[in-house]
């Protein structure tokens, strides 16, 4: 039942050669004969290839079973031999066949482990379990910045105004390369070392985000996601200025955003920043927007007709980005399904809405798997736009998850559950937007 439908055609086919050539009865005993005669041919002509993992994988599922005997007999690991044509019913008792038709008290693992022992480190070829890790590798507590003392309050008037000036001396371009640096040193794009690899099990974050082990690396990356779109909304928010000084606020911000989707091809960094604009908080400063459109008509221009719908269109799995261009690929509906309770917005993406939620669902996780083969080329994309990439380092540090959840939430703070966290911080940029632009009673 879980032959690919090309070793079936071939299964279906042997069995009724065999079967008119011998003019005997379908009985269990010729459905093994015939199986473990295709078997047998998919290992003779993966025998004959210089790489057999790669012939196997061509040869079909069928043949996958025997991989890894294959290449452990490449390297001289010595096993009883399997004698493939004999018949089941006078198969070996102990159950060392693992192409028997009947149940066996072991596993086919269980018996190789058996059979082989435990590995030596002197093979050579040692196979080590990848850590499942669970704790987080944020460290807001520890974590020692040039532009916060050792104990900081929570939105620190001093440093929020450090922050502010930093920003306003960055042009979008270099701050959409700060961002994706570091979008890409936490997702384990970039400078992935062979330690790293060994105890993830596998070469690149893009394909740990989809295996049960890499639960605490999508729970850093929604809390980074959640961070940075809450620190560019305090942005906005903590600007007591004029009208005029937010929404040139506004404008860069739209900018950086531009240059994560267009210049970068940063799908993640956009999304969080797209985030912080959405919000409602933001959304509704209307004195604010209006200004924007009569100041910098072609960034309200850009936001409204080019990045919303774009960002729309992403989440809906309407749209993608062209893999030459892409660095970091849209994870976060992915992230969103994965770990739903961590993720916040319940009910409120297209995935969660009933008239297009299975779609959009199947999209996102046909999606998932091409994210898992292509880290390879995700991280060569990410080192050829950072060539040459010269980092400030304070700049650097507005960007950093540990930095943001120091000021938004201090050291103590920062260490509380995160839905806490949240819940309370929603409240602080609801006062924020209401005091720039309080609501308006309606009796």
């Amino acid at each position: 039942s879980g032959f690919h439908p090309k070793d079936t055609l071939r299964f279906s086919l042997h069995l009724s050669k065999v079967k008119s050539k011998a003019e005997l009865p379908v009985s269990p005993s010729l459905v093994g004969t015939c199986l473990k005669e295709i078997l047998t041919e998919d290992m003779r002509i993966a025998c004959q290839s210089d790489n057999c993992r790669d012939q196997i994988e061509l040869v079909g599922c069928s043949s996958s079973l025997l991989a890894n005997d294959l290449m452990s007999n490449r390297q001289q690991h010595k096993r009883p031999n399997v004698h493939l044509n004999q018949d089941p019913s006078t198969s070996e008792t102990d159950g060392s066949s693992y192409t028997e038709l009947y149940p066996s008290p072991q596993s086919y693992v269980d018996r190789l482990q058996a059979e082989d022992g435990p590995l030596k480190v002197e093979d050579g070829n040692m196979y080590l379990p990848p850590v499942v890790e669970s704790v987080s590798s944020f460290k807001p507590s520890r974590y020692q910045s040039s532009l916060m003392p050792k104990e900081n309050k929570p939105l620190e008037v001093g440093i929020l105004r450090r922050v502010k000036e930093l920003l306003a001396e960055l042009d979008p371009r270099s701050a959409a390369k700060h961002i994706t640096k570091a979008d890409c040193m936490v997702a384990r794009i970039l400078d992935v070392t062979p330690e790293v690899q060994k105890r993830m099990g596998v070469s690149s974050g893009m394909e740990l985000l989809t295996l049960p082990h890499g639960q605490q690396l999508r729970l850093d990356l929604l809390e980074r996601f959640q961070t940075m779109a809450t620190m560019f909304a305090v942005d906005v928010l903590g600007c007591t200025g004029t009208n005029e000084e937010r929404a040139g606020l506004l404008h860069k911000i739209i900018q950086i955003a531009a240059e994560l989707k267009s210049t970068m091809g940063n799908m993640f960094g956009f999304a969080a920043v797209m985030r912080a604009l959405e919000l409602p908080q933001v959304a509704r400063l209307e004195q604010t927007w209006m200004t924007l459109r009569q100041r910098h008509t072609e960034g309200a221009i850009l936001y409204e007709k080019t990045l919303r719908p774009f960002m729309k269109s992403l989440n809906e799995g309407r749209e993608s980005c062209p893999l030459s261009n892409t660095t970091f690929p849209h994870v976060l509906p992915l992230l969103s399904l994965l770990e739903k309770s961590m993720a916040g917005g319940e009910g409120t993406e297209p995935w969660d809405m009933v008239e297009v939620g299975v779609d959009v669902v199947m999209f996102h996780l046909g999606a998932a798997r091409t994210f898992a083969q292509l880290g390879g080329i995700y991280c060569s994309n990410a080192e050829n736009k950072l060539q040459g990439f010269q980092e400030q380092a304070e700049v650097l540090e507005l960007f950093l998850t540990d930095f943001q959840m120091r000021l938004l939430w201090w050291s103590r703070g920062a260490e509380e559950k995160q839905a806490l966290r949240y819940a309370k911080f929603d409240q602080v940029l609801t006062a924020l937007s209401n005091k720039l632009e309080p609501p308006v009673r309606t009796h």
